[in-house]
């Protein structure tokens, strides 16, 4: 790779998360994704049922129902007031323009009492109302990334009561949202996406530690609307959307045990911003500055707003205890001896290659955990969990069926409020184990 290629590279890594995220944002604001209908910017849209096949996100979970929110702090600042949940698990995760998770409201950050959050611009100046906790917002758009844990169906209007009580109010009403600046479209994708770029960097300011990499990444988007340069600038971004592909394929750096690539510090590249709820703990920080860079791009291409481990702790995995890529040809067995240490639960979810969508499945399972009903355990405590494209005749292994699909997949190892032993790798998960046709 030439040095021009190199740099093109390293300027879509930069650029990558604010568009495709700004572009997820856009979507919710619009149209709705899958379960959440479109709602307007400092509203929040409930989904009123758990993800299923029909949610095509890239690697929606199953455990909980959403409640997103976009912002816009062009009306000033927003009273946030959360309900008294009772203990029941759920956060309000706060993400920024540029994907960086900068503040955290809900069981483990605030504990589960009636709350009140005043959020404002970075440069806001002013008085809060009485109980109402101060969170600045590093861009002016973000969003609110809400999650609530569902048991079955029969407690779906329990967690609808909660999510109705959780409410955005403009301190100053009647303030019309500027939303994202309008971008047209070019001829090329590639166009489109630098286009985006400009517009949505130049609104959207990135960290100042990042001045660098801003200036060399909009001289390559100075580039959009020239014909004499279309085709080098298309062919350059093709070339770095595939390095992009490539740091998922490999594992973005991650350490790979057992098969299972451990992203506990995927989200780890905010440097910045520490509102309430971050753990602002060296550990919880990528300061390499190439490879955070990388992290945060493989991050939002692999699983947008995701959390950080110390809320919930992620693994996922392509590959049996052979490295042999899995597909729904075989039946597979995933022993957990012990199941995960978590203060709130675990879960496994099946997602398909390559879109990370759920798999639909003749069962309506898309996820396996703790809060499972009829699980069946070893005598020994062990609980062995059966992934296989076909339902198991055995009736004990069909009530430990996680159901795959018929080609690649890949499954995804959620811990929500992650004990100590996994943050610090002493808890190991196992490889997942082919087993051999008739066994």
């Amino acid at each position: 790779m030439s040095a021009e290629q190199e740099s093109s590279a390293q300027s879509y890594l930069y650029a990558f998360p604010l568009v495709f995220n700004l572009d997820q944002v856009a979507r919710y604001v619009s149209t709705g994704i899958g379960a959440n209908p479109a709602a307007p910017w400092n509203t929040f849209s409930h989904a009123r049922t758990l993800a299923g096949p029909a949610d095509t996100f890239v690697t929606i979970n199953n455990d909980t129902v959403y409640s997103m929110a976009q912002l816009d702090l062009s009306v000033g600042p927003i009273l946030l007031e959360v309900p008294e949940t009772g203990g029941r698990y759920y956060v309000l995760q706060f993400v920024s323009a540029w994907t960086d998770n900068f503040a955290y409201i809900g069981h483990r950050a605030t504990g589960s009492g009636p709350g009140r959050f005043l959020l404002v611009p970075a440069d806001w100046e002013g008085t809060a109302p009485e109980g109402a906790t101060v969170v600045r917002v590093p861009t002016r758009v973000a969003s609110i990334v809400g999650r609530w844990a569902v048991s079955d169906e029969a407690d779906l209007p329990a967690v609808h009561a909660l999510q109705d009580a959780t409410t955005l109010t403009p301190l100053e009403p009647g303030g019309s949202p500027r939303g994202l600046p309008e971008v047209a479209a070019f001829p090329s994708e590639a166009e489109t996406f630098w286009a985006k770029f400009q517009a949505w960097s130049t609104e959207f300011p990135p960290a100042p530690r990042d001045a660098e990499l801003q200036q060399q990444a909009l001289a390559l988007s100075s580039r959009v609307g020239s014909e004499e340069h279309r085709a080098a600038l298309t062919a350059e971004t093709e070339a770095a959307a595939e390095v992009l592909a490539e740091v998922l394929r490999s594992g973005g750096g991650n350490a790979l045990i057992n098969g299972w690539n451990i992203t506990y510090h995927s989200f780890d590249y905010n440097l910045d911003y520490f509102e309430v709820g971050v753990r602002a703990e060296p550990r919880f920080m990528i300061t390499d500055p190439a490879r955070r860079i990388v992290q945060r791009a493989g991050a939002a291409l692999g699983g947008l707003w995701g959390n950080q481990a110390f809320e919930a702790a992620y693994v996922a995995t392509y590959v049996d205890a052979d490295g042999e890529p899995l597909s729904g040809e075989h039946e597979y067995a995933l022993r957990l001896a012990p199941t995960p240490p978590v203060g709130a639960f675990w879960s496994l979810t099946m997602y398909d290659v390559p879109n990370s969508f759920l798999v639909a499945n003749s069962a309506e399972r898309y996820s396996i955990g703790d809060r499972t009903p009829g699980l069946v355990f070893e005598d020994d405590g062990a609980l062995v969990i059966t992934i296989s494209a076909s339902e198991p005749s055995d009736p004990k292994r069909r009530a430990n069926w996680l159901p795959a699909p018929a080609g690649r997949f890949r499954p995804v190892l959620r811990m929500y409020e992650p004990a100590e032993a996994v943050l610090d790798g002493s808890y190991e998960i196992p490889a997942i184990e082919r087993v051999a046709a008739g066994a």
